[in-house]
């Protein structure tokens, strides 16, 4: 009889640990990189605002998302805006996904990123791997971690147009959210690339809450996650660097994360091929642990 029971108590401890396993996987990193690789391909043609693969880009997001059976931002996927800026008038577009919350479901948590780069000059294309596709496919992940826990907030995942044009997409998107309540943004420019291991967070020091899931984050991976950036350090301020900026004009808190500034920084060799592949993956899953620390906050 001690002998069946040893064997079962063995028998449902690797099952445990195996659930155990199953359950902390919180997102596909073949995936998080075959997406990468898609968006930044010359196929998109640098995914300039107004222009063919800008277009041709935004129809793959809408296809991978619509795979993952998450609906649209008040039923629709595309949201459009126009512009005019020193150089013409854009027609342009966000994505937004919807993701209700279980807790408070008319509070928004939205994560953040930009779809668009700066196209094609002579016959060069500009493709944007770091910047921003890396924070478009990470999108992916937080979409396939979200249908399988739940958030307690309802969650808007938006991938936003116009970056490169003046923060274009961002500033709209806030402006038609005025009677709606969005507690934070988390933004993601440019996190795939780091010869350093290193990842900024910006913005803690802002709000109190979110100074405090900073201070007491702890890190699941070898990626160093550092505070600065700020304002506070003498060094370059990224406080209003990219689409979080309209949140903090706005007084939504929010939480900026990229990397340093590489040699491939709008040039023509920001290609799939230099990015660092794990420290990608672990700047995903640590702005994703930190979105679960935010969740779980009154912000």
């Amino acid at each position: 009889m001690k002998t069946i029971i040893n064997s079962l108590i063995c028998l449902l401890f690797f099952i445990t640990i195996g659930y155990s396993q199953k359950s902390i996987q919180k997102f596909n990193e073949d995936k998080l990189l075959t997406r990468l690789e898609v968006l930044s391909s010359d196929k998109f043609e640098g995914r300039r605002t107004g222009e063919k693969g800008n277009d041709l880009a935004r129809a793959y997001i809408i296809k991978e998302f619509k795979s993952l059976n998450l609906p649209g931002f008040n039923g629709r996927y595309e949201h459009s805006f126009s512009f005019d800026s020193r150089v013409g008038k854009f027609d342009a577009n966000n994505i937004l996904i919807e993701i209700k919350g279980t807790d408070f479901p008319d509070k928004y948590i939205v994560v953040s990123a930009h779809h668009d780069h700066l196209g094609i000059s002579g016959d060069i294309i500009y493709n944007g791997a770091d910047d921003d596709a890396s924070g478009v496919s990470a999108l992916f992940a937080f979409a396939e971690y979200l249908k399988q826990n739940p958030p307690k907030h309802s969650v808007i995942l938006a991938a936003f147009d116009a970056e490169e044009l003046g923060l274009r997409g961002a500033k709209y998107f806030v402006d038609n959210m005025k009677e709606e309540t969005i507690v934070a943004n988390i933004n993601m420019d440019m996190i795939s690339r780091s010869s350093k291991n290193e990842l900024y967070v910006v913005g803690s020091r802002y709000n109190k809450t979110l100074q405090e899931v900073i201070t007491s984050f702890k890190n699941p991976t070898n990626t160093k996650l550092l505070v600065g950036h700020d304002g506070s350090d003498g060094k370059q301020d990224w406080t209003y660097a990219s689409d979080h900026g309209p949140f903090h004009r706005a007084n939504i808190p929010f939480l900026y994360f990229g990397n340093e500034d590489h040699a491939a920084y709008h040039k023509p060799t920001d290609d799939f091929k230099d990015i660092t592949p794990e420290f990608y993956k672990n700047a995903v899953e640590i702005i994703l642990s930190i979105f679960n620390d935010i969740d779980n906050k009154s912000i």
